[in-house]
């Protein structure tokens, strides 16, 4: 594992970083398909802006004196602009889902991958050594493996707010970990939280005409407290402490196994069978998240 952010000093090592990515995803994977349990009670907006709604409401009553004093003494724009990028990853993800199949949003979205060094180069000349931008690149084979097994549906506007989302995630991690010397991650975690219940709310609005969570059933509720505690306070709160410690590249590199997390977990759960070039696919992601692994850095 690289250094990375090491600025922070706290206390992290590269390695206890790279675990807390691998934890995300984990807790992602698992969140993926019971997500679409839920999304057959509740509309999509709907319970997004709930499940924001929540996380944010859950940060202020447990760090609320912690998030004022941030946001009275940083600039608006150190969590403004990782809050928004987040927010509007996920939103346009959910739109491309509604619009195309959900495996082409999955594998245009996992570009995200090669995005983020070409982000951090373009924006603050970030260089990386080339074996690490190998590894990402080779990622991408596995990830069409495992993700678009029949080939992409096409490519038409939901193929380009997946993309756009992609691109949206990758500045996620390049301007949060730009900003985290200024914010602190708790701070970030419930910022995010709230630009995304904000936005989410919005996408109610404009498409759903409200929010109708009227509908939910007590297991619709379990998987939104899930996805509100979990995926987004925990989720959150793990990548910006990552940031802290390990570059934007290598997180991106290991959120590669998110996807390989949701098959395993869709196929204990909803019995959906992987097939042989799925499984192809996820070895290929794993051997690279590995070697990038024991790459060592220069100086």
């Amino acid at each position: 594992m690289e250094k990375g952010n090491s600025r922070t000093g706290r206390g992290l090592t590269g390695f206890e970083a790279g675990m807390l990515i691998v934890l995300q995803s984990i807790v992602y994977g698992f969140g993926d398909p019971i997500s679409k349990i839920a999304f057959e009670i509740v509309p999509v907006y709907s319970m997004m802006t709930v499940r924001y709604t929540i996380a944010f409401v859950f940060c202020i009553a447990i760090f609320g004196k912690r998030i004022v004093r941030t946001v009275k003494s940083v600039p608006l724009r150190a969590w403004l602009i990782p809050g928004i990028c987040i927010a509007l990853s996920y939103v346009l993800n959910n739109i491309a889902l509604s619009m195309t199949e959900a495996t082409s949003v999955a594998f245009l979205r996992s570009l995200a991958v090669v995005m983020t060094p070409a982000l951090a180069f373009i924006a603050y000349r970030k260089r990386y050594r080339w074996p690490h931008i190998v590894a990402q690149i080779l990622v991408l084979p596995g990830m069409y493996l495992l993700c678009v097994r029949g080939g992409l549906s096409g490519f038409g506007a939901g193929e380009i707010l997946a993309l756009l989302a992609a691109a949206l995630v990758a500045a996620t991690l390049v301007f949060t970990g730009r900003f985290l010397d200024q914010v602190d991650p708790v701070s970030m975690t419930a910022l995010q939280a709230g630009c995304s219940a904000v936005i989410a709310f919005a996408g109610s609005l404009l498409v759903e005409g409200g929010v109708h969570a009227g509908s939910a059933t007590p297991k619709a509720w379990l998987i939104i407290l899930y996805l509100a505690i979990l995926c987004t306070f925990l989720g959150y709160l793990l990548q910006n402490l990552a940031l802290t410690r390990i570059s934007d590249r290598e997180v991106a590199l290991l959120q590669s196994l998110c996807p390989v997390m949701t098959a395993l977990f869709s196929f204990i759960l909803l019995g959906e069978k992987l097939s042989a070039a799925g499984i192809a696919g996820a070895v290929i992601i794993i051997v690279c998240i590995s070697a990038s692994a024991m790459i060592k850095d220069e100086g």
